[in-house]
């Protein structure tokens, strides 16, 4: 017995080959986005986990202005803290060869011993700094990849105002500098901004702080609270000029990691949900089409001997086969996607090397959910089967209730076409099955539309952020607050057309229990180079009083226009403040705190002092303009606004990119599932009708017309509709995807619907031409057979 049902559920499969490998590819579309983040997050997440661990990466930072190295002995005394390092720290201003843009860096000690205790090095090539050789450098790999740097290779550098020339001895990773930001930006620039390691007795020397340091970089014993040892650290590092210490979560790269694989779990659980819904309703159509033709069939087996769970079970292995194609298929492919994602990602963060990870619980559950999921789809068709009289099943189901629909009366004033009228009672008379047609339709519409507005919303975030609010050609960052008196220097200066300051305090802003390490920005209350806007993308007018914060700021520290705020200064005095909040402002990347510049120097009790300078330059004189600010002593770093754009493009958009491939196919391949087994299905129920109507005269191509019409229909209908479901589903994956880094607008333009609608528009055409060439071959007589 059992080999017999086995031998017909081989036949049945090879029967619907077609409709069972257009649900097997929606399961294995819906396997393979959630297996490709499951890969990605597991790769980098153990990736990460290791190379912390690795090379002890810090749990806490601290900076002071400067500090005798003896504190290092007090540090080591505070309870949790396990191991610790003391360094200098500085900013140095570059020349490479065949590169005119300003280079800027970071620069680091390495201690004696040559490896730090924290924040250890990864030396990719060549070796590091050796102590007392001067002039000696080690340098991030991003940097040194884009730049074309070997070791021994030399290069100039201005340190503290001393100019002098350095020779590369390693390219090196470090988990410090996982995401290599520039000071004040939220995106890599590899060719502007890199990161240094001299020996200590080197920098030291440049930075005239011999015998003291100015960064103190701990770990924290497992399972201490992280938040004891900075209060401690805070409290003995006051004296010495402390900026505040800081967590691990608070550090740039880690967090900007973090947000990545946050993201990567959300698109693990909502495509996947999407996908597996539709595949549910295609397996529910499909087998109880088959069901409700085989029903002499079950009588029979039924009539041999066969119960009723076995009749269960016999089509609940036709369910259980297409599920396992599918997981089979979208395992696999979700592999080679997840290798891809992660490789794609090592490409911004810089990694010694990805392992890849897929953790085989995750493979079992997600394996029991496709396959549960994929039964209960066709489960009610299953009941059927098993619980089907004998006597009943062995007689014709009984004729439909034929009656005039409301919308066939409603619509009874316009004279359609015989075939029209038909195409109109067919969709009427099954409401239910049309309008899941039309939902899966509307679903594949939905995900195309996800994946490529996300176009339109780069759009809109480069046309705000480097058109709308900032105007500037350059951002000078000073390395002290000097008065706004030096920008009349600056604008005598050959090629600079315009100039404004504005400053930049390091803050901590809290509100109760919560709190945001950030920057407070000055701003001129007639500010022309740099604005804030609205939600509305209108100039905001800075007022006289009070903080504006961004709106994702102002959300992450549940406080509103009105209330009150702590700003705890941590630079200078270190003053406590307590600002009103005057009013939000919509921002596209990063966050930030704005104040007028008058009011920021008034509550800081300083005069009018800026330590940034926007500026607009002569193109023709640029290079001039460079190497004027390059050879000025007081210019920490320079920031150029189209190679933040240039960046901008590179990192996000090429992400952005990826991602829309992935929708767009996946969106097409829903699309064909549905739209090929509605066809199917169609075709089967309509066979004898269709047969008729052809004996009866009507023309090929006319009964073509009432078996694609209802198809038009519902594909008009499902389009339309997955619009609107479509921009319910950017909207809620906007609000879950928002970083500190960016927040993708919700913009969804005409070319965005239209690529949509031609997606779905192809699969229907690739659909329809398999089900036309079927429809040509309908043989007449063998479909007229029936049993009376």
């Amino acid at each position: 017995m059992t080999s017999a049902l086995a031998t017909k559920v081989r036949r049945e499969l090879w029967q619907m080959r077609g409709q069972v490998f257009a649900i097997a590819l929606v399961i294995a579309g819906g396997v393979a986005v959630c297996v490709m983040s499951l890969v990605a997050y597991s790769s980098l997440s153990a990736t990460r986990g290791q190379y912390y661990e690795q090379f002890q990466f810090a749990e806490v930072f601290a900076s002071v202005k400067r500090a005798p190295e003896h504190v290092l002995t007090q540090v080591a005394a505070i309870p949790g803290v396990s191991r610790l390092t003391g360094r200098v720290e500085g900013a140095a201003k570059l020349e490479m060869p065949g590169f005119t843009d300003p280079v800027s860096a970071r620069v680091l000690s390495l201690p004696v011993e040559g490896q730090p205790e924290v924040n250890r090095l990864f030396v990719r090539e060549g070796r590091l700094p050796a102590p007392g050789r001067t002039g000696e450098v080690a340098t991030v790999g991003a940097f040194a990849e884009a730049h074309g740097l070997l070791p021994g290779d030399r290069f100039s550098a201005i340190i503290n105002g001393r100019q002098q020339t350095l020779t590369l001895t390693g390219i090196v990773e470090s988990p410090e500098f996982i995401y290599v930001i520039p000071p004040g930006a939220m995106l890599p620039d590899f060719e502007r901004y890199g990161v240094l390691w001299l020996s200590s007795e080197s920098l030291a020397a440049a930075m005239d702080m011999r015998g003291a340091l100015n960064s103190v970089v701990v770990r924290v014993e497992p399972g201490y609270p992280v938040a004891s040892v900075i209060d401690a650290l805070d409290r003995l590092l006051d004296r010495y000029g402390a900026t505040g210490a800081y967590a691990r979560e608070d550090q740039f790269s880690h967090r900007f990691l973090s947000d990545e694989l946050d993201q990567l779990k959300i698109m693990a659980t909502v495509f996947p949900l999407i996908f597996m819904s539709v595949a549910m309703f295609l397996l529910n159509v499909v087998i109880s089409r088959l069901v409700s033709t085989q029903r002499d069939i079950i009588a029979v087996l039924k009539a041999f001997g066969y119960d009723n769970r076995q009749i269960a079970w016999h089509y609940s292995q036709l369910v259980l086969t297409i599920a396992a194609m599918g997981l089979v298929l979208g395992i696999g492919f979700g592999v080679w996607l997840g290798r891809g994602l992660g490789e794609l990602y090592m490409e911004f963060y810089r990694f010694p090397g990805l392992l890849f990870r897929l953790d085989p619980a995750w493979l079992v559950m997600l394996a029991m959910i496709t396959v549960v999921v994929a039964w209960l789809g066709g489960w009610r068709a299953i009941r059927s089967a098993a619980s089907m009289a004998p006597a009943e099943a062995m007689r014709p189901e009984g004729p439909a209730k034929f009656r005039i629909t409301r919308a066939e009366k409603w619509l009874s004033a316009i004279r359609f076409s015989q075939p029209s009228r038909m195409i109109v009672r067919q969709t009427t008379r099954r409401p239910l099955r049309a309008f899941l047609s039309m939902i899966g339709v509307a679903m594949s519409t939905a995900i195309i539309m996800v994946g490529n507005f996300q176009f339109d919303s780069v759009q809109l975030m480069v046309q705000t952020e480097f058109a709308r609010v900032q105007q500037q050609d350059l951002t000078a960052t000073l390395i002290e607050p000097v008065n706004a008196a030096a920008l009349f220097g600056l604008q005598r200066q050959p090629g600079v057309r315009f100039v404004e300051g504005r400053r930049s305090v390091a803050a901590r802003l809290v509100n109760g229990h919560r709190e945001w390490r950030s920057a407070l920005i000055g701003i001129p209350g007639d500010a022309a180079l740099q604005f804030v806007v609205d939600k509305d993308l209108e100039t905001v007018s800075l007022p006289a009083d009070g903080l504006l914060l961004t709106d994702f700021l102002a959300s992450e520290l549940g406080v509103s226009a009105g209330e009150n705020l702590t700003v705890e200064i941590l630079e200078g005095d270190r003053r406590t403040l307590s600002v009103p909040v005057a009013g939000t402002t919509s921002e596209f990347l990063g966050v930030g705190a704005y104040m007028r510049l008058d009011a920021l120097n008034r509550v800081l009790g300083d005069g009018p002092l800026i330590n940034q300078a926007l500026l607009n330059v002569d193109p023709a004189l640029e290079d001039t303009v460079y190497r004027q600010l390059r050879e000025t002593p007081g210019v920490l770093g320079i920031g150029i606004r189209q190679a933040m754009l240039d960046s901008f493009y590179e990192t996000m958009a090429q992400t952005f990119l990826t991602f829309t491939f992935f929708n767009s196919l996946l969106g097409a391949i829903i699309a064909f599932g549905v739209i090929y087994n509605t066809i199917r299905i169609s075709l089967a129920e309509k066979g004898r009708e269709l047969a008729s109507l052809r004996v009866l005269g009507y023309t090929h191509n006319e009964i073509a017309h009432i078996l694609f019409g209802e198809m038009a229909l519902l594909l008009v209908t499902g389009i339309v509709f997955g619009w609107l479901i479509g921009h319910v589903l950017a909207f809620l994956l906007i609000t879950a995807l928002q970083t500190e880094l960016y927040r993708v607008p919700l913009t969804i333009t005409t070319q965005t619907l239209a690529m949509s609608a031609s997606v779905v528009l192809l699969s229907a055409l690739a659909s329809g031409m398999v089900a036309w060439w079927r429809l040509k071959k309908l043989d007449l007589v063998a479909v007229l057979k029936t049993r009376e």
